[in-house]
Order: C-alpha cells, then sequence, then structure tokens
C-alpha cells in the first residue's frame, strides 16, 4: 500500500465518521440513533476550539483536552490533521481535483503556487485570539463550520423522516445565511485547490504555527533538482517542495514524494536540504493589527448594552443555558443542539443577537412541532463545549433533591388580551390551557358569560324541565351543542346559566344535570349565552416552555407568547421576590 492509498483510506474514514456522526444525532436508542456515539469527538480532537475557550473562559473543559494530543502530533508529525483527518478538507481536496485534476502540469503548476494572500488565515487566528470576551472561532473553524451545514442545510434537504431528519421535517431559520458561506467556500475550488484550507482557515493557521516545532517534515535530500515541477503541480497546500520548502503551508498530502522520478523528497528529520521558510509571511505589524482588531471588535458590539438594560427578551437560550455573558464564551455555533432537538424550536439565532449571538441556539416555538418537551435535556447532553450544561431530568423538573429550587425556567409565557379569542373577540377558546404541561397548569382560566349577540332574546312556544321550544328561526342545527354555548331564562327569578346540548332550528336542549326550576310558558324569553374561559399565566409555575405559543390558533403573532422574563440563568430577570 503506497502513502497516498494510506491518506485516501484515512480521508475517507474520517469523512464518513464525520457524516456518521452528524446522522446519529437522532433521539432513540437504534443503533443510527443517538445512543453513546461519540458525536463530538472530532470537534473535541480540533485544539483551535480548545484554546479558544481556554481564552474566553478562562478554564478548559474536560472532553477538550483531546485537542492537546492533536496538536502533540502535530509537533512530531507536522500538519497531519489538514491532510489525512479534517473532514472539511477532505471535500475541498475532491472538489479541487474534480475540477482541476484534467489540466495540464503548467495550468496544475501555476494553480498551485504560493501566494501571499495565504497569509490571511494567520491574521484571522490572531483576530480571533484577540476576541477574549466571546467565543467566535467558530464561524470559520472547519470542524464546528462544516457541522454547522451538515446539520442545518444538508440533512434537513436530503429528506423527511427517518434517520435523516429525526421526525419529520427539519426547517432552521437564516439557513440561506449559513449556506451561502458553505456554498462560496466549496465553490471557490472551482478556482484554487483547497483554497479554504490556504487563506481563511485558522484552524489550519494554528497547526501552521506549530509546525514548525515538527519532528518530522517533507524535504529535500540534496539541492539538486530536474525543476519537472511534478511536485509542484500535485501539492495541495502550496508549500514548494521544489525550491525552498514553506513548513508552515504543507498539509502532509504526501503528492510529492511518488510524483518525483528522481526521488529527491522525502519524509524526514533533517531539514530540507534546499531550505526552509519556517514561519510564515507576517510581519509584526500585521500580528499588532490582527489582534488588535479582535480585542475591539468585542467591546464594539457590547456598546448596545445587550448584556445590561438593553437586553433582549425574545433571545430564548434552550434549558441547562449558562448566563448569557458566560455562554458566548463558550458556544461554537456549531449546530449540535439544534440538530439533537427532537420537536425542532432550537434555532439558528439572526442578526438581532448582534454579531456575537449570530448563530448561536435560540428558541423558536413556531417552526416547531411543539414546544421544549418537559422530559427531553438532549441538548444539554451534547454541546461540546458546556455553554449548555447538562442537566439532570429531576434537576430540570425540579424534582427530588432540586425540590428546593424548582424547576428550570427558560422564559415565561404572557397573554395578549389584544389577540386572545376569549379576551379580545369574544370567542370561545381554551387551547392553551389544555395543551400547559405542567402539573399543576401554569394557565389558568377566569370563566365569565356573555350574550351572544347575533341572537337576540328568542321566544318560547312551550317547554318542560330540559327542552324549549321556540317561535324565532334563529338556530341553525347543532351550532350550539359544542360545551361553551348555555342558555337563561330572561327573568328576575331565574339566572341560572344552563348548558345547551343539544339544538335543531327550533328546539334547545339543556344537560339533565340543570334543568329549569320553573317550567317556561308561552311568551316567556329565553337568551343564548356563550361561555368565556379567559386565560391567564401563573409566573410561579410558568418554566416558559413554549407549548401554549406552539398550539395558540392564532397563527400570525401568537396571542400568547414566551419571552425570556423570569429565566432561571439570569437572576436579574426574574420577576417574582
Amino acid at each position: 500500500m503506497t502513502i497516498i492509498v494510506a491518506r485516501r483510506i484515512s480521508q475517507a474514514f474520517f469523512l464518513g465518521l464525520f457524516l456518521w456522526f452528524c446522522v446519529v444525532m437522532t433521539m432513540g436508542d437504534a443503533f443510527w440513533q443517538l445512543r453513546g456515539w461519540p458525536v463530538n469527538w472530532l470537534m473535541q480532537l480540533d485544539p483551535l476550539v480548545s484554546l479558544a475557550t481556554v481564552l474566553t473562559t478562562g478554564a478548559v473543559h474536560p472532553g477538550l483536552l483531546w485537542g492537546l494530543g492533536t496538536l502533540s502530533l502535530t509537533i512530531l508529525l507536522g500538519r497531519f490533521f489538514c491532510g489525512w483527518v479534517c473532514p472539511f478538507g477532505t471535500l475541498h481536496h475532491i472538489v479541487g481535483y474534480w475540477a482541476h485534476g484534467r489540466k495540464t502540469l503548467s495550468q496544475r503548476v501555476h494553480l498551485n503556487r504560493y501566494r501571499p494572500a495565504q497569509r490571511l488565515k494567520y491574521i484571522f487566528l490572531f483576530c480571533f485570539f484577540g476576541s477574549t470576551t466571546s467565543l467566535q472561532t467558530g464561524l470559520l473553524d472547519p470542524i464546528p463550520f462544516m457541522h454547522r451545514a451538515v446539520n442545518l442545510l444538508i440533512l434537513p434537504l436530503l429528506g423527511t423522516g427517518g434517520v435523516i431528519a429525526s421526525i419529520g421535517s427539519r426547517y432552521y431559520q437564516s439557513a440561506l445565511l449559513i449556506g451561502i458561506p458553505f456554498l462560496l467556500a466549496v465553490g471557490l475550488n472551482m478556482l484554487i485547490p483547497r483554497f479554504y484550507c490556504r487563506f481563511v482557515c485558522p484552524l489550519g493557521a494554528l497547526f501552521g504555527l506549530f509546525s514548525r516545532l515538527a519532528v518530522w517534515r517533507i524535504g529535500k535530500e540534496t539541492k539538486a533538482c530536474a525543476e519537472c515541477m511534478r511536485c509542484e503541480s500535485l501539492c495541495e497546500g502550496a508549500c514548494n517542495p521544489s525550491g525552498v520548502f514553506r513548513v508552515s503551508e504543507c498539509i502532509l498530502c504526501m503528492n510529492c514524494r511518488p510524483s518525483c522520478s528522481y526521488d529527491l523528497v522525502e519524509y524526514q528529520s533533517a531539514p530540507s536540504a534546499a531550505g526552509e521558510i519556517p514561519w510564515p509571511e507576517i510581519n509584526r505589524r500585521q500580528f499588532g493589527v490582527a489582534l488588535l482588531t479582535g480585542m475591539t471588535l468585542a467591546p464594539l458590539s457590547r456598546l448596545e448594552g445587550a448584556l445590561g438594560a438593553n437586553w433582549n427578551p425574545k433571545r430564548i437560550r434552550p434549558p441547562g443555558a449558562v448566563s448569557e455573558g458566560a455562554f458566548l464564551e463558550r458556544c461554537l455555533k456549531c449546530g449540535q443542539c439544534m440538530r439533537i432537538c427532537p420537536t425542532n424550536v432550537i434555532q439558528p439565532s439572526e442578526w438581532g443577537a448582534g454579531i456575537e449571538g449570530l448563530w448561536t441556539p435560540v428558541l423558536n416555538f413556531r417552526i416547531g412541532t411543539s414546544g421544549c418537551q418537559l422530559n427531553c435535556i438532549a441538548c444539554g447532553h451534547v454541546c461540546p463545549t458546556g455553554a449548555i450544561v447538562p442537566l439532570a431530568l429531576d434537576q430540570k423538573l425540579g424534582r427530588g433533591t432540586y425540590q428546593e429550587s424548582g424547576p428550570i425556567r427558560i422564559g415565561q409565557a404572557f397573554v395578549d388580551r389584544g389577540r386572545c379569542l376569549p379576551w379580545a373577540m369574544n370567542r370561545p377558546c381554551i387551547v392553551c390551557q389544555e395543551n400547559c404541561p405542567v402539573s399543576p397548569k401554569a394557565i389558568q382560566t377566569d370563566t365569565d358569560f356573555h350574550r351572544l349577540l347575533e341572537i337576540p332574546p328568542l321566544r318560547v312556544l312551550t317547554g318542560n324541565a330540559s327542552t324549549l321550544e321556540v317561535g324565532d328561526d334563529l338556530l341553525k342545527r347543532y351550532r350550539l351543542d359544542g360545551g361553551d354555548y348555555f342558555c337563561r331564562m330572561v327573568s328576575a327569578e331565574d339566572t341560572l346559566p344552563r348548558l345547551i346540548v343539544a339544538n335543531d332550528d327550533r328546539s334547545l336542549t339543556v344537560a339533565a344535570t340543570a334543568p329549569f326550576d320553573r317550567l317556561p310558558s308561552a311568551g316567556d324569553r329565553v337568551e343564548i349565552l356563550i361561555r368565556l374561559q379567559r386565560p391567564w399565566v401563573d409566573p410561579a409555575k410558568c418554566i416558559g416552555c413554549g407549548t401554549c405559543e406552539h398550539e395558540c390558533p392564532v397563527k400570525g403573532l401568537r396571542a400568547i407568547r414566551i419571552t425570556a422574563e423570569n429565566e432561571s440563568r439570569e437572576k436579574e430577570h426574574v420577576l417574582l421576590l
């Protein structure tokens, strides 16, 4: 087996493993569902995630210690991760080969030449390192980048139901905004092979810095060279293997070794005999500007006071999310929590969350299939950085040892009386109260009776204790037997509303449990009442699960809506003393 075949097998394995981990991010216990698969392992291998998290939080999430192993192997072997492991790099490799594999040798040499713009990825890296108040590396870090694209774009597009889409169709707000950078990153390989890896990737830049220390590296045994340029035509990193070797750009694709007819290129511990350029071509001024830019952008983005008095109550985070400042220091925007959510209510935030919060998870109760399920704690258990802490079910529900602290509240429901059917339009509706999942229910109702204005008081022809014959032809068969309509005799001595259980065009039948006290007689008048059960919310019981908002029959702007007030994660947002 040649080294090239070994590399291709490795690339195929890790790309397949990555896609498999994305597929199994589905609730269930089948082998193709989430049942102990280490779905964040490739993200944990990413040392940029570890280092950025340390810079923003001052602590290391235990699972991210795998990244230290990746850096250690980089110091030993060089940038092996880029050429042998990275699934995003493999995708670029495939597209670049498909686009340029049949071009002439001179054309490929021209495409694969080193360009000074390759220093841009180092500028991006230092800019991210300068921002120590929010974790922004997930915007360009290839592993979270590809997770976000596969979770929120590719898998939802592949089909509905079963393995791919979890439960039914999956929808994600701002999917187009997420898709454009991904399609652009992949499409630019049509211009230059591995465009993203060469010019943008901050993880590749990090490996480039550490590969300067690599024990083993590509190099030439002698200065002699036939200058056939075959090695240059196949180089995936533009590291100039035929001349002065650029150590930081080599991704160990190994294409140069078998392509050299004279066996001059080797993977060795000695420096290249033709000379080396160990460091990227970035000067101190560029380094300082990049670092200063990162240090400035985060404070500028917070001048609007989004973490203080001007906080956005529409920004509802998943259960278990840490306080907003700490959340922004940890969230990678990888989409893992959005993918695993069985009801599809966890969504990528849009520009309303600010540049810091772009694509971080928020809850949208209109887009999913229900609210946040009481017995679901999946999102915290798949978050790779602890932005959403893993909860025990008893902790979320406030049971057992957590009873004193109470359930986890993610927000508070508010009734908009101007849009609520019973309050604003005198129409019966108790959908929100019926669907409230907490016990005892957080949504209660006050009952009131109103005369049905479209039907004036009816003239009684004859009647008995439970049935009335009326002389006015104003009724429609079965209209009033839905359980919300009552009748009442228009007389001072009998004001009790009685439930109508049946009706036709000229008769009413009331429930046998509440007959008329006095037998109706000809000439009496009876009026039709509608029972309105008007909802109100008890803030001591509401946890903000959003089921009421999702089920509300007012399908535009809901008549009952959740906001982040009263959430457990921010003490300043509580409503009750």
